[in-house]
């Protein structure tokens, strides 16, 4: 990767043969040079298409991956992106360099269209492919099977990586908010399921809550931040509430990074 060479630099690192083409003078950047690596996990499996505020889950997820990329991007961060549904879907290394962020930005403006999800896929997948320590943000409605989610993460997180997860939900999915009874399609299995809302609201609630629960257990446990968003919540909200968190998790970095510079000397 490259930057524009600024007075001061080393000339010994500069790209004659970019110069010789390009009538430019860059510098060669090399990957220790880079903030941050951060991938990001979004799934665009059929239940992500589902919304009731005039956008859906899939907008707000990708509204989402996309405004990070923009701000990693924007203080010189690799970031890159990889989609999945029941299967790993698009994938685009972790880069800084001109016309990735647009390539990003177009592989998420996908349709959601998976038949369904499976959680485990993607981040086998990340974590044989990525080297470096570094950020992971996985974004999903997480409404799939959890039992192998703790033993996945674990391999992320036992690599020296943070990870972030984001549960993006409709509100009606949390409250389920009908008013009369009807027929239901699931957007995965496209099985037809009838429903009364008044006799269905209160198990359906247990179970909804229950399921967020022990996702925020297992995000806990292995010392993942978890962040529960619906499509209602203004982005900007979530946004401020991650970077201030990373911010903490940086400064709590710094001062172990210092402890065990003492304790060694």
């Amino acid at each position: 990767e490259y930057r524009q060479y600024t007075p001061g630099d080393d000339p010994r690192y500069l790209d004659w043969r970019v110069f010789a083409r390009s009538d430019r003078y860059v510098i060669k950047k090399y990957e220790d040079e880079t903030n941050l690596r951060c991938h990001l996990l979004v799934d665009q499996s059929r239940s992500m298409n589902y919304g009731t505020r005039g956008y859906t889950k899939a907008h707000y997820a990708g509204t989402l991956a996309a405004t990070l990329a923009y701000f990693l991007h924007l203080q010189g961060d690799a970031v890159g992106l990889l989609t999945f549904d029941e299967q790993v879907r698009d994938f685009l290394p972790a880069r800084n360099r001109a016309g990735h962020l647009r390539q990003l930005m177009h592989t998420l403006e996908k349709p959601a269209a998976g038949h369904a999800t499976d959680l485990g896929a993607p981040i086998e997948r990340i974590a044989s492919l990525i080297r470096k320590r570094g950020l992971v943000a996985l974004i999903s409605d997480f409404l799939a099977p959890l039992d192998r989610l703790e033993r996945n993460l674990l391999v992320l997180t036992a690599g020296g990586h943070e990870v972030s997860v984001f549960q993006v939900l409709d509100p009606a999915e949390l409250t389920l908010g009908l008013d009369q009874p009807a027929l239901f399609e699931d957007l995965e299995s496209q099985r037809t399921i009838y429903i009364d809302p008044a006799s269905a609201r209160a198990g359906y609630m247990k179970k909804i809550e229950e399921h967020c629960a022990t996702l925020e257990a297992i995000c806990r446990k292995l010392g993942v931040s978890y962040h529960r968003l619906t499509t209602d919540r203004p982005m900007e909200i979530t946004l401020f509430e991650f970077l201030q968190e990373r911010m903490k998790r940086g400064r709590q970095f710094r001062g172990a990074a210092r402890s065990g510079n003492g304790g060694s000397a």
